[in-house]
């Protein structure tokens, strides 16, 4: 049977260091789904999100396994090749995006630093495309000409989910993105989310540690534990039926989590 997915991750093992700290992980995703990573703190979660994206940092490196994108292995690709990826196949946001831009610059100026490395865009198209984007996630365009340390947490977030989309990735990556928000916060956050995978069937590859959230924006659940999987299946499969005592635990975890 052809393999239609997006991403798909084989066996993947990393280190830092001669610490393995991710174990023979692997899991894919398809155009248009929403797979959560879940876990508690140093389980490893955000290290395979890291590694699919190329972001390990020092020490860090991928010492088994595969990533595919779109049947590509990227998994060792050079500097360049990735740097082409990034932004146009796939884009990131971070747990704290408004303190991933530069403070002493517009967000706007920012945002079409990074397009001009991938499309010609004049700054009128630019500012056309972004502000449609800025309408389905509500941000206001007076954003592009604020600089991030005048952004409530809310906006620097949203400010974040507009730099990754903007070269409309068909994979997004969310390492976190509501954590550091409020409540109310969260739940507009998730829900733009979720608009944007309704409008434009975008692949979304998320790392929680709220199972709340995980319920609410799954299709798939991937449930890791120090640095290896624990429970891989639908939403409905590790929800309804958990097959193991600490993926029980975290759904147990929040007490008003109605499945």
């Amino acid at each position: 049977m052809e393999d239609t997915s997006l991403l798909s991750v084989e066996d993947l093992s990393v280190s830092y260091g001669k610490k393995t700290v991710v174990q023979s992980v692997s899991f894919c995703l398809r155009q248009g789904e929403i797979l959560v990573i879940v876990g508690e703190s140093g389980s490893g979660k955000s290290t395979v999100l890291k590694a699919v994206q190329g972001l390990l940092g020092a020490g860090g490196k991928i010492i088994g396994g595969n990533v595919l994108l779109n049947g590509q292995d990227i998994s060792h690709i050079s500097r360049e090749q990735r740097r082409e990826l990034a932004g146009s196949s796939m884009a990131m946001i971070f747990q704290n995006a408004g303190a991933s831009f530069c403070s002493v610059r517009t967000v706007g100026d920012q945002i079409y630093e990074c397009v001009r490395e991938h499309r010609d865009w004049s700054r009128e198209e630019f500012y056309k495309r972004a502000g449609a984007i800025m309408d389905h996630i509500h941000l206001p365009g007076s954003v592009l000409d604020e600089y991030p340390f005048r952004l409530s947490g809310g906006m620097g977030q949203r400010a974040g989910i507009l730099a990754a989309m903007i070269l409309e990735p068909a994979l997004l990556l969310a390492d976190e993105p509501t954590s550091a928000l409020d409540t109310v916060t969260q739940v507009s956050v998730v829900r733009e989310l979720m608009e944007l995978r309704r409008r434009r069937g975008i692949s979304i590859l998320m790392v929680t540690h709220n199972m709340g959230i995980a319920w609410h924006m799954a299709d798939c659940v991937l449930v890791m534990r120090n640095g290896a999987m624990v429970e891989y299946g639908t939403k409905e499969e590790i929800f309804h039926h958990p097959q193991e005592a600490y993926t029980r635990e975290l759904i147990e975890s929040v007490p008003r989590l109605e499945v």
